[in-house]
């Protein structure tokens, strides 16, 4: 199948760059079985599922992945450097993306602000980042230095802020990992989860965590051919 079948004119307006207040007054589609499909809102749910459905939670946590550091290279210009922090090795050890990866190689030191880390193992963008700390500083440094990582469509039209904090995070939020929000759970607040507990709708818990594939681009013209990354989840 060719990605150009997927294609279609979205207006910018109607790109949300915060979420919707309260969260719960996002817009749903609901297309009935033997009906015609109807807009209605998130807090609807409790008249459109009935009890013993069940609602499978995606308990996952985003990690403030996203650093802004400068290469530092002895004899050498300095340049701005990106990371995007995509899996944990070891206690001070990453894997990341990095841009521009042109102006990276092994060994190079980049500076967070004070924090050295250096880079290993640097293939395809990609690369394996050593934090120079002490393994129990790394949840601090990385709260103080990250900012969330958000999707290009939204960071292309403003700056992360600490709203972000909050704004990124699904009410179930509980497991660290994810470089991605589970969009589709940021729509839950604590009265509508209520609501629909009451009405007998079973919640079931799951921990995947979202990993980086999902801001990558799609370079091919056959999505057979796209290489799809993996993903670490828990049932």
């Amino acid at each position: 199948m060719q990605v150009d079948h997927f294609d279609f004119d979205l207006p910018e307006s109607l790109i949300a760059l915060r979420p919707a207040q309260p969260r719960d007054t996002a817009r749903l589609l609901h297309i009935p079985a033997a009906a015609d499909m109807a807009d209605k809102s998130v807090h609807d749910l409790p008249q459109l599922l009935r009890a013993g459905d069940a609602l499978v939670v995606n308990t996952t946590k985003v990690i403030p992945a996203r650093l802004i550091g400068t290469r530092l290279r002895t004899g050498g210009a300095s340049a701005k450097i990106e990371i995007t922090l995509t899996e944990r090795l070891g206690p001070v050890d990453w894997r990341c993306f990095m841009k521009p990866a042109k102006k990276v190689k092994d060994d190079d030191i980049i500076d967070f602000s004070g924090v050295e880390a250096e880079v290993s193992e640097r293939e395809e963008g990609a690369a394996r980042l050593v934090f120079r700390l002490p393994p129990d500083a790394m949840e601090t440094s990385l709260a103080e230095l990250g900012t969330m990582p958000l999707p290009p469509y939204i960071a292309g039209k403003r700056t992360p802020d600490a709203q972000d904090n909050d704004d990124y995070q699904t009410l179930f939020a509980r497991e660290e990992g994810a470089v991605a929000a589970p969009t589709a759970g940021l729509h839950f607040t604590p009265e509508l989860v209520a609501a629909l507990k009451e009405q007998g709708v079973n919640f079931h818990e799951v921990t995947l965590h979202v990993g980086p594939g999902t801001f990558l681009p799609v370079k091919v013209d056959n999505i057979m051919d796209h290489k799809m990354h993996g993903e670490w989840g828990q049932v």
